[in-house]
């Protein structure tokens, strides 16, 4: 029934802070901001790491020419989230092109307030060992990219989170401080990225690859409480099938080296990848992620999905096949602009065990 009530309110409550005339949406005395448009978003949902939670947020599109690549949009996406589990999530992520896209700016910025639950370091860690700890963390990610036409980027990303555990179970494995970062972790360091972008969108592509590659060190130098290096590969490619349809397929793979608080290493779950687990149920310094999804639009506006997955996390890669960790699902998506790709997803997935969950997000998983 929850699912009924959130695909209704994204029906019939997004809108536009624009006049029916298309006048500007700001004015001052100095300028007019005439380029540029305004969705609200209302948020509803319920995910097996938050329960039931509601919010709201906006994504603002920048229309200037100079902020426009090959039809793609510079855009800030902002959502302010409050769950039952008494977590508060605030989320930021200006995307910015600049200069026509020679230039690219990325920004993710995150707040949270968190009680979460932690079941240890490992691959197949007991269910036994479930506790609750809270956290508050702040989350920075800063990337700028230069373009080399047609589709080639390279730039430098700082990297910064502050995670503080406020609250751990008496007895609990945080409890016993063995684990780095049983109570404070802080991750300050720059990174490379290099990739190849032939999508023909960002938010919900149908044609095109994504080929990505980061190396991220953080340093003691800069003030961080261990020093570690985390190396990500993220291959994606989307092939359409017919008019209305396409195959997305995505390798993930991560690996962190070093001392490695458990917020920095590699959690297994969530809305992304591994879609029917629990975000951070396994946690371990290395994990890949193979998954496939097959997304068919019906309408012009409506569109349905179905994906699989396997996965895993280990401390070495030689266990990377010990125990794997498959999935599926499937899920329905509401494009909210009639003229622009973005979209709100909404997902059931099941795993191993008896693990399932619903998983809202905006645009697509990958």
């Amino acid at each position: 029934m929850r699912c009924f009530w959130i695909i209704v309110l994204f029906a019939f409550f997004p809108f536009l802070a624009q006049a029916q005339d298309e006048k500007p949406i700001f004015q001052t005395d100095t300028m007019s901001l005439k380029k540029a448009k305004i969705l609200a978003i209302p948020v509803i949902f319920s995910t097996p790491e938050t329960s039931f939670g509601f919010g709201g947020g906006g994504q603002l599109f920048l229309l200037q020419k100079s902020n426009i690549y090959n039809e793609r949009l510079s855009n800030i996406l902002f959502t302010a989230i409050y769950t039952l589990n008494q977590q508060f999530i605030i989320d930021l992520k200006p995307q910015i092109y600049i200069d026509k896209g020679d230039f690219f700016l990325d920004i993710a910025y995150k707040f949270k307030i968190y009680p979460n639950l932690f079941w240890g370091v490992g691959a197949n860690t007991p269910e036994s060992n479930q506790e609750q700890y809270d956290m508050n963390s702040t989350e920075l990610r800063v990337a700028f990219l230069k373009r080399l036409p047609p589709d080639l980027n390279f730039g430098l990303e700082w990297v910064f989170q502050s995670h503080q555990v406020t609250e751990t179970a008496e007895g609990g494995l945080l409890a016993g401080g063995d684990i780095v970062g049983f109570d404070k972790a802080l991750i300050n360091g720059l990174g490379v990225i290099f990739n190849l972008d032939s999508r023909d969108d960002v938010a919900s592509p149908f044609d095109g690859h994504f080929l990505q590659l980061n190396a991220r060190f953080s340093s003691e130098n800069f003030g961080a409480t261990q020093g570690y290096n985390k190396f990500i590969t993220d291959l994606r490619t989307y092939r359409p099938i017919g008019r209305n349809s396409v195959l997305a397929l995505q390798i993930y793979q991560e690996s962190t080296f070093g001392e490695v608080p458990f917020q920095g290493m590699s959690w297994y779950g969530g809305g992304e990848r591994a879609r029917g687990y629990f975000r951070g149920r396994f946690i371990e310094r290395h994990q890949y992620v193979l998954q496939a999804e097959y997304r068919h639009r019906f309408h012009p506006r409506w569109t349905v999905a179905a994906f699989a997955l396997v996965g895993e996390v280990a401390a070495t890669g030689d266990e990377f096949f010990r125990y794997m960790k498959p999935a599926a699902g499937g899920g329905i998506r509401f494009k909210l602009l009639k003229d622009q790709n973005t979209v709100v997803r909404f997902d059931y997935g099941f795993g191993l065990a008896g693990s399932s969950g619903f998983y809202f997000g905006v645009n697509e998983a990958f």
